[in-house]
C-alpha cells in the first residue's frame, strides 16, 4: 500500500494510518495484537484464539517436539517459519495455511469492539518471521465478513461467552460429525473458546459453530439482556420488548420439547 493511501475502516483507524505510513511494529490492543512489517500485516496473536502451535500439533499434523526445536533453534533470528519449511516439518503451502488461519482468527478478536486503548510499538518483531504478509485492507475485510455472518446465522453474542450446555437433538435431526466433537465437551463448564482451545480449532470458527448450534436448538442459549421497559407497562411487556418474535418462538420450542 502506497504512503498516503486512505482507506475507509470501520474496525481501526490506527491500523489504516500505519499501513499508510509503512511502518513496522507492533498493534497492541486488550484482546491481541497485530505485528506490521512495511505497513503490512505478518502476523497476529490474541490471547482468545489458538495460536500456530495448537493448530498444527492438536490435530497431529506436527509432533509438540517438532514445534518445540523450531522455536529454540530459530526464534532468536525470527526464522521459526523458514525453519519447519527447511527441516521438512511442513510443506511451504502448508505453512502458508496455518499461518493465514492463525493470523486471520487472532486479528478478528485484537480488533473486536471495546477491545481496550489502542497501542503502537515501532520497531517490534514477531518470532515466526515472514511467512504471507497480508494487507491492512484485507484483515480489515475479513473482520467484518465475519462479524456480519456471526450475526446472520445466530445475532445473540451471549452464547460466545456462555459456558455450553448441549441439547438432545429432535427426532431425525442430523448433526454432524464436526458437530458432535464440540458438543462432547459441552459439559457446562468450558465455554465455546475453551472448546476451540480443547479441540484445537481456530476459535471464530468454533464460535460459528456454537451459533449454528444455537440456531438448531441444539445448544443452551443464554438470553440477552433485555431492556428496561418504561414503569407504566406491565411486567409481562418488559420481558418481550426487546424481540418479542425470538422469545416467543423460544418458549414455543421449550415447551414442544417438553411435552415429547
Amino acid at each position: 500500500m502506497p504512503p498516503g493511501t486512505h482507506i475507509q475502516s470501520a474496525v481501526s483507524p490506527m491500523l489504516v494510518r500505519l499501513a499508510g505510513e509503512r511502518a513496522t511494529g507492533a498493534l497492541l490492543r486488550d484482546q491481541g495484537t497485530l505485528y506490521l512489517t512495511d505497513g503490512r500485516v505478518v502476523h497476529a496473536e490474541s490471547p482468545v484464539a489458538p495460536g500456530m502451535d495448537v493448530l498444527l500439533t492438536a490435530g497431529g499434523r506436527l509432533p509438540r517436539g517438532g514445534w518445540e526445536e523450531a522455536v529454540d533453534r530459530a526464534g532468536t533470528r525470527r526464522e521459526v517459519g523458514r525453519y519447519l519449511v527447511d527441516s521438512g516439518r511442513l510443506h511451504n503451502g502448508e505453512l502458508e495455511i496455518a499461518h493465514l488461519g492463525a493470523l486471520f482468527d487472532a486479528a478478528f478478536f485484537a480488533l473486536a469492539p471495546g477491545s481496550g486503548p489502542t497501542r503502537f510499538r515501532y520497531g517490534v518483531a514477531h518470532w515466526m518471521g515472514p511467512v504471507r504478509p497480508v494487507s491492512a485492507t484485507a484483515v480489515e475485510r475479513e473482520t467484518v465478513r465475519r462479524r456480519e455472518l456471526l450475526d446472520h446465522v445466530w445475532p445473540y453474542a451471549a452464547v460466545d461467552t456462555a459456558p455450553l450446555v448441549a441439547r438432545e437433538p429432535a427426532p431425525g435431526q442430523t448433526v454432524t460429525r464436526r458437530q458432535r466433537a464440540l458438543l462432547a465437551l459441552a459439559d457446562g463448564v468450558r465455554t465455546p473458546v475453551a472448546i476451540a482451545w480443547a479441540l484445537g480449532r481456530p476459535a471464530f470458527h468454533t464460535l460459528l459453530d456454537v451459533r449454528r448450534l444455537a440456531a438448531a436448538g441444539l445448544v443452551e442459549t443464554p438470553d440477552d439482556p433485555v431492556p428496561t421497559a418504561p414503569a407504566t407497562l406491565p411486567p409481562w411487556v418488559a420481558t418481550v420488548s426487546g424481540d418479542p418474535d425470538i422469545t416467543l418462538l423460544r418458549r414455543l420450542r421449550d415447551a414442544l420439547e417438553a411435552s415429547l
